[in-house]
């Protein structure tokens, strides 16, 4: 299948370096540019992309909002974003993740890496790796003001979900959750897939959000004092 994508950013020659890495991939078709992050919304919403690759600093609407309205539109989206950045491990990446994004990718990036980026995403991947994920919220958690929910996202998750996402939010690999748990690795994701579900959460990046929200792992614990794991029943 060709992967539809959409380009956003106001500067036109790196709308013009992004597609020029973009168009000679078979499997990839960039199918609009836009310059501004109103612009990303409109045509990503008309045109039903698969990828969005939006620049975190563009007028009228700027990419942190153009992300939530793409995601969040009305009857859900399955457009997925990467934010292109100048900005290495800032608030501002932490923020794009909350806002929806599903990873990130600097503007120094080679032509390889953004490529691959498109496919990662395209399949339902978080860009980010779990453990590079549980460093940026911990670095940045800081900066994000909590915003209490209307209903405790975590009750309706079984203790063997709530052990699945203590791990998965602490950077742990499927395998690494399997071994600790003792469970096989069809099994976690299994686990990862309802988890998906129960949180409506659009990827891994945003299970570990959802445990940093809900105090289930705290950030800049010092070693040796993270939580203790709850009591995990036998599958």
């Amino acid at each position: 299948m060709t992967v539809r994508v959409l380009i956003a950013d106001d500067q036109p020659l790196m709308r013009r370096a992004l597609a020029d890495c973009l168009r000679g991939e078979r499997d990839i078709e960039v199918v609009a540019e836009a310059a501004n992050g109103q612009e990303a919304v409109e045509l990503a919403t008309r045109l039903g992309v698969d990828v969005a690759l939006l620049d975190i600093r563009m007028p009228v609407l700027d990419g942190l909002e153009a992300t939530r309205r793409i995601v969040r539109g009305d009857g859900g989206s399955r457009t997925r974003v990467v934010m292109v950045t100048t900005f290495d491990f800032d608030e501002y990446i932490v923020a794009a993740l909350r806002a929806g994004a599903s990873g990130f990718l600097l503007k120094d990036a080679t032509p390889e890496e953004l490529v691959q980026a498109v496919r990662v995403v395209a399949r339902g991947e978080a860009l980010l790796a779990p453990a590079v994920t549980k460093r940026l919220l911990e670095r940045y958690a800081q900066y994000l003001p909590f915003t209490p929910p209307d209903r405790d996202p975590l009750a309706e998750l079984t203790p063997r979900e709530l052990a699945v996402l203590r791990l998965v939010a602490r950077g742990h690999t499927n395998a690494e959750v399997a071994a600790d748990l003792h469970l096989a690795e069809s099994s976690v994701k299994t686990h990862i897939a309802h988890l998906l579900s129960k949180l409506r959460a659009r990827d891994r990046v945003h299970l570990v959000i959802h445990a940093y929200e809900a105090g289930l792992v705290a950030p800049n614990r010092e070693a040796g004092q993270e939580d203790p794991g709850p009591g995990v029943p036998a599958v």
